[in-house]
């Protein structure tokens, strides 16, 4: 079953009808949301019993041939089982190219759809007026690029590596040829080489005065650039680790998947065309990563921090969620947000940036402290030999416990070290006594 109800956000279908392309178009034009196929209006998953891989190539060429503008990167389909039963999630995200209508019927009321609740409208001509006025017209796909001797080796490696085949339509597919045949703004940021620069700054104290390092990380292909940020924020994320005879507990300096979808977040969601480029800082207690843009149009802070979704660059979007470099559309907030208080997030009119403390050795402590409530078996059985005998030598530990004398030491200095037990008088004629 699925754990949600028909709503704003969520619409279910026991199989695929004709009004597919309705229904993403509501979603696209509002803001944005799930579409489960094989799945009643009860939420129960009742399962796809045709055959799925074709229902997806299918729905694939619907929303590819039959919607515009177009949605390429907007929306990800992936196969999910439940009970040996097989069903269809579709994440749309809110489009930025509103109104978004049905090829067909073209920019009118019979073309435009937006979703109000759990219902499905069409809008009319002056909402298709207004969404048309405010439309973002600087998209990346119909930028031209700067250069148009690009060379995309490093992209190609990256998709066959995930088990793509490359062909001669690869980039159009990607969207990264513009239809008089030039490369666009996308495929210049995915080349292996451009003039794109994005620094790693590396500061000595809590603020940006003192700059230790200033590493460039870009001219190459985003792709490339992502892999080597997120390599860099994980070497100078340092563990803390606490060994024990029973048990290893480790925190490390700060939440290295959340640093991974704040990166990607920010490289996939910048406002490329201004050119100026994310911005990624190391201070001493914390990491900072600042992206250009502000809020999506429309979009509230709490929206935003719900997860819904408006990706700026759908084509970037598409290609690292090939790469697995983000997952389902608008999750990556979800993920941080399960770590960290929304308070790591700071919004101003043209910025989002957000800050990640670093832990500390003590917070380690006092974490194993909090949670380290557990006690091995062999140590329960030492007490109580320990209470029902307290003059019991090691030795005779050892053989009514069944272990060797080192490993019964281990455990006993672990006790005292814990000062749940203490040694009073001689090792030959002394006693043990449990502290309470």
């Amino acid at each position: 079953m699925i754990d949600a109800v028909e709503d704003l956000r969520n619409e279910f279908k026991e199989g695929l009808t004709e009004k597919l392309e309705r229904e993403v178009i509501a979603f696209l034009n509002a803001v944005g949301g799930n579409l489960y196929i094989g799945v009643d209006d009860n939420a129960s998953i009742v399962g796809i019993k045709s055959n799925i891989d074709e229902m997806q190539l299918q729905i694939k060429d619907k929303l590819k041939n039959n919607i515009e503008p177009a949605i390429l990167g907007l929306f990800v389909i992936e196969v999910k089982t439940y009970e040996d039963k097989k069903y269809l999630h579709i994440s749309i995200a809110s489009g930025n190219e509103k109104p978004y209508y049905l090829k067909k019927k073209g920019m009118t009321p019979e073309g435009c759809f937006i979703r109000v609740g759990s219902a499905v409208e069409s809008l009319n001509a002056k909402q298709i007026e207004d969404l048309f006025s405010s439309r973002t017209r600087n998209s990346l796909r119909n930028i031209v690029s700067p250069e148009q001797q690009l060379t995309f080796s490093q992209l190609k490696i990256y998709y066959e590596e995930k088990g793509f085949t490359i062909n001669d339509n690869f980039l159009k597919q990607l969207g990264l040829v513009m239809k008089d045949g030039q490369f666009n703004y996308v495929a210049y940021l995915l080349s292996d080489n451009n003039n794109i620069s994005i620094k790693v700054a590396t500061y000595k104290g809590t603020d940006a005065y003192d700059l230790i390092e200033n590493k460039d990380y870009g001219h190459c292909c985003l792709i490339k650039a992502t892999k080597n940020i997120i390599n860099k924020f994980d070497q100078i994320n340092t563990v803390y680790t606490k060994i024990t005879f029973d048990d290893r507990k480790e925190l490390p300096m700060f939440d290295s998947l959340s640093a991974k979808e704040a990166i990607t977040n920010a490289l996939c969601h910048t406002l490329w065309e201004r050119e100026y480029p994310p911005k990624f800082e190391i201070f001493k207690d914390h990491i900072s990563i600042t992206s250009t843009g502000g809020l999506p149009p429309h979009f509230t802070e709490e929206e935003f921090l719900k997860g819904f979704s408006a990706p700026r660059n759908p084509e970037l979007m598409k290609v690292f969620n090939d790469l697995d470099l983000v997952e389902q559309l608008g999750t990556g907030i979800i993920r941080i947000l399960k770590v960290y208080d929304k308070s790591v997030y700071e919004f101003t009119d043209n910025f989002i940036r957000v800050n990640f403390k670093f832990n500390e050795y003590k917070q380690l402590e006092q974490f194993i402290n909090e949670n380290d409530n557990s006690m091995s078996e062999i140590s329960k059985r030492i007490l109580a030999l320990i209470e029902k005998m307290p003059s019991i030598t090691q030795n005779e530990m050892s053989k009514q416990l069944g272990i060797s004398i080192r490993t019964l030491s281990r455990h006993l200095n672990e006790l005292k070290n814990n000062r749940t037990i203490e040694r009073i008088g001689s090792n030959k004629k002394g006693y043990w006594k449990i502290n309470n």
